[in-house]
């Protein structure tokens, strides 16, 4: 699937897949959507100081790793 077909979702729909609100946890970066529900790091919707459910894109530059972490993952949707 190229990402110009990938499903796409607004700010609220993605912070409703927070790990509290729906089981999933999703987070964005950089105009995707990853769907980190089976991360191990990310349970109950946290990974450190920061939640999911959000656009994490200004907030990578405050994070001990590079925008690389985000290979392991498939791109589920676009933020619109």
């Amino acid at each position: 699937m190229s990402l110009d077909t990938l499903p796409t979702y607004t700010k609220f729909q993605l912070a409703l897949r927070n790990g509290q609100d729906k089981d999933e946890i999703w987070v964005a970066y950089k105009g995707l959507i990853y769907d980190l529900t089976n991360s191990r790091l990310w349970r109950n919707g946290k990974h450190y100081e920061h939640w999911a459910g959000q656009d994490l894109t200004d907030e990578l530059k405050d994070a001990p790793h590079t925008e690389r972490v985000f290979e392991k993952f498939v791109p589920i949707a676009r933020l619109v």
